[in-house]
């Protein structure tokens, strides 16, 4: 059974690709924090192929021996879907420096570093998967969130990048774009910005994480075999 790790996997966008890959016969690691107690009802459920990791990616200098930990307990992995980010919001001017930091270490840094030392494996194994969840915000841009738009523009940079170091050895590379969701993220849109973000998808609706999820399940399937370097958008149209 092949392995998956997903970062940020104990809510949101991530356990809901978590609970997609079990569903299509991986076996997942979900990293985090913190266990959530919808994480500890699906590893109740799942008997085993649904396993927690508790990784804080503040700390940079300790992902090289988590990806040790991951081999030692999991064997060698195939996918990684690097999910976990942070969201702050703010006008750039206005902005800490120490948000700043934290917005690059921890959504740009800590994934450039862990697909670092889980690529080995892949390379070992000659096949595996990266998917990087980036965000419709590093091509539309929105006022207030500069540097998490910059740091998921990076994301897609180090995509189409990594995909031509890494093809010949069997690995794709590939990033989703998901538009707004409803997610703790995006909790404070409610009323009438909730309702102009709709209107602007030609769906009349938003985009939801089991949407998202699906992709993230097509692109570490066979299906996806010749798809790399490329950025599936999944925002119910709102960028067309």
């Amino acid at each position: 059974m092949k392995v998956v790790v997903v970062t940020g996997g104990t809510r949101g966008l991530g356990l809901a690709i978590v609970r997609k890959l079990f569903a299509e016969n991986y076996r997942v690691v979900a990293i985090g924090r913190s266990c959530s107690e919808q994480l500890q009802a699906l590893m109740a459920e799942a008997a085993g192929q649904v396993a927690f990791q508790a990784y804080d990616f503040s700390d940079i200098g300790g992902i090289h021996e988590l990806a040790l930990q991951l081999g030692r307990d999991h064997g060698r992995i195939y996918g990684l879907v690097n999910n976990a980010a942070l969201g702050h919001d703010g006008i750039l001017a206005t902005m800490h420096e120490r948000e700043i930091s934290e917005l690059l270490k921890i959504n740009v840094e800590a994934p450039i570093l862990l697909t670092k030392y889980l690529l080995r494996p892949m390379l070992i194994n000659r096949a595996g998967r990266v998917v990087n969840v980036s965000s419709i915000m590093a091509a539309t841009g929105f006022s207030g969130l500069a540097v998490y738009g910059a740091t998921k523009a990076a994301l897609g940079g180090f995509t189409r990048s990594l995909a031509r170091e890494v093809g010949k050895a069997g690995i794709t590379v590939n990033t989703v774009a998901p538009g707004y969701m409803q997610t703790d993220m995006t909790d404070s849109l409610q009323g009438d910005k909730l309702a102009a973000i709709k209107r602007r998808s030609p769906l009349g609706v938003l985009a939801d994480v089991d949407d998202v999820a699906s992709g993230v399940a097509y692109l570490l399937g066979e299906s996806a075999a010749r798809v790399t370097g490329t950025t599936l958008t999944i925002d119910a149209g709102s960028t067309a």
